[in-house]
Parts: structure tokens; C-alpha cells; sequence
């Protein structure tokens, strides 16, 4: 049935289509989208909303924590701060305070912008590259 949707399919499409560097970065988005459906929900006193978003949010940062790769050493730092971001959502969520949703929400943002530029700077390789063939 979601797949009449043209939105549904354009979003399966995006997903299917996208590099895993893309992919990396939508995940980054995602958990920011979800850190700010908990703050709303918190703010209009939407406590299964709030906890709902948080829970997605989560699952995302799990997610990243389960993919690096652990044979470099940023690894490591990277890691420390996933874990450190998570225990900030899982306060935030017992303690309904919004401002530790948003140290999460800068840590998972700086990781987001520095893995745009990234992508950016990859892309500028491989069509120099493309041009001088």
C-alpha cells in the first residue's frame, strides 16, 4: 500500500540509489529530525511522542555505532562520542529535559556537517578525475 504513495517511492528509490557515504548522512539527518519531534513532543507535553522519537533516534545512533569501523583509530574517539550523545537522549528522555537533547543533537550535527563535507570534497575528486580522462 506505500508504495502507491509517490513520496514512499521516491523515498525507497533515494535509499536504494544512494552511495554509502549518502547513506551515512541520512542517517545523521534522521536522528536529528528524530532528536526534534522529542523536543515538540516534550514541549507539548507528549510524553509517548517525545519517547517514541527518542527511541528512533537511538536505534540510529546504534546503528552508526555498529558500522565504524574499528581497524582506524578515529574510530574510537567517534565512538566515545556516539555513546556519550546516546547517554544524553536516554537522560534527556528520564529526565524530560530538553536541553540535554540538544547536546546530542550538536554532537550528532557536527558529525553530520564534517561527514557533508566529505562527500563534497569526493565528489570534487572523482569529476576532476572524470575530466582528465
Amino acid at each position: 500500500m506505500a508504495m502507491n504513495n509517490p513520496y514512499a517511492k521516491y523515498q525507497n528509490n533515494s535509499v536504494n540509489t544512494s552511495t554509502p557515504g549518502e547513506l551515512t548522512l541520512m542517517l545523521y539527518n534522521g536522528c536529528l529530525k528524530f532528536i526534534q519531534q522529542a523536543k515538540k513532543g516534550l514541549e507539548e507535553n507528549n510524553i509517548e511522542e517525545k519517547n517514541m522519537a527518542i527511541q528512533k533516534a537511538q536505534a540510529i545512533i546504534s546503528e552508526l555505532m555498529l558500522t565504524l569501523d574499528t581497524s582506524y583509530p578515529v574510530a574510537e574517539n567517534m565512538l566515545i562520542l556516539y555513546e556519550f550523545a546516546n547517554s544524553r537522549l536516554i537522560d534527556g528522555n528520564i529526565k524530560n529535559d530538553s536541553a540535554l537533547f540538544d547536546e546530542a543533537s550538536a554532537i550528532i550535527m557536527e558529525f553530520r556537517d564534517t561527514w557533508k563535507q566529505v562527500i563534497q570534497i569526493n565528489r570534487q575528486k572523482q569529476y576532476a578525475n572524470v575530466d582528465e580522462i
